[in-house]
């Protein structure tokens, strides 16, 4: 994988991966997700192992969890397999398949495992998956159509942010994320997309603005649930974006302001905050399990509460 000068100088930034199984899911969880209309859903995501996607994006840490070079044939079905037996009682209502790269990318998944996947797949009412919208177009369609149930792309628009979505190094626009999203709405496929809260480029003072503003972008173009990730540093590349005064952590204050926004722009959408490593954000030592707590209530009743009253944060 050579690619371009950003791409090289991107990855000889990064830490030293590990060790991937490419037969073994790094993974898996179950948890509660709303849905539009107010229902909740069991969902289970399953966190395969494949090959890196081959976008080079300068905020990635995704990177870490993929294999070198392409997914061999048969091991995603394997992985599946394993994961799915590991899993005790009925079987929850979607399943989410992650392969920290692009499912619609053949050197990530391999087509000889499409049927296989389809298949274990069938005990659910909802199936989705994530790929980059550029990779959107017949393979997504014949998915579908494989599936039991129904399908949903999950998809990265990060921004909007004029500058900072042409300085990603994602290789997307704002058209072009537009016309996947019209490809899926035309072939009856559910759209969920991921924005990022602390986009390199974005001036640390705009963020959350340009955040709901992204949300905003997400949910007039169809998408059923969006998902405000705050950008987390360890690639090497943001640390050099930090030093140069390109990217500053988002803190978890800003989190909730981005959430609370968000809740606005919902209309018939579900718009949550990825608590994924929340704890790691910027913020108050005291107060912040309480703050994630209340995020988490929200996620998942969508109903706006009030703040959490620190008295240690109102004296700083």
């Amino acid at each position: 994988m050579s690619g371009t000068a950003d791409d090289r100088r991107i990855r000889s930034l990064r830490p030293a991966k590990p060790y991937v199984d490419p037969y073994r899911a790094h993974g898996t969880l179950l948890e509660e997700e709303r849905r539009p209309g107010g229902r909740i859903e069991r969902a289970l995501t399953v966190f395969l192992a494949g090959a890196e996607c081959p976008f080079t994006c300068s905020f990635c840490d995704l990177w870490r969890y993929t294999i070198e070079g392409p997914t061999p044939a048969g091991a995603l079905t394997r992985q599946l397999e394993r994961a799915l037996a590991s899993i005790e009682g009925p079987a929850p209502d979607r399943l989410k398949l992650y392969t920290a790269s692009n499912f619609f990318d053949r050197r990530a998944v391999p087509p000889e495992d499409l049927d296989d996947l389809a298949r274990l797949s069938a005990p659910f009412a909802g199936v989705t998956v994530e790929s980059h919208a550029r990779t959107i177009g017949d393979g997504a369609h014949a998915f579908a159509r494989r599936l039991d149930g129904r399908l949903e792309v999950a998809m990265g628009l990060e921004t909007v942010h004029p500058v900072a979505s042409a300085r990603i190094n994602k290789r997307l626009d704002s058209a072009q994320f537009d016309r996947a999203a019209q490809r899926l709405h035309d072939d009856d496929i559910d759209l969920r997309v991921f924005v990022l809260l602390g986009a390199p480029h974005v001036p640390a003072a705009e963020s959350v603005t340009w955040t709901s503003r992204t949300v905003a972008h997400a949910v007039d173009r169809g998408a059923k649930t969006v998902s405000i990730i705050p950008v987390r540093g360890g690639n090497g590349e943001l640390e050099r974006l930090q030093a140069l005064g390109e990217f500053a952590p988002p803190t978890l204050a800003e989190l909730e302001d981005a959430l609370d926004a968000g809740l606005g722009f919902a209309r018939d959408a579900v718009v949550t905050a990825d608590l994924w490593d929340a704890e790691r954000l910027p913020g108050c030592t005291r107060c912040r399990a309480a703050r994630i707590a209340r995020l988490a209530r929200v996620n998942v009743t969508g109903r706006a509460e009030p703040r959490v009253v620190c008295a240690e944060c109102a004296a700083a």
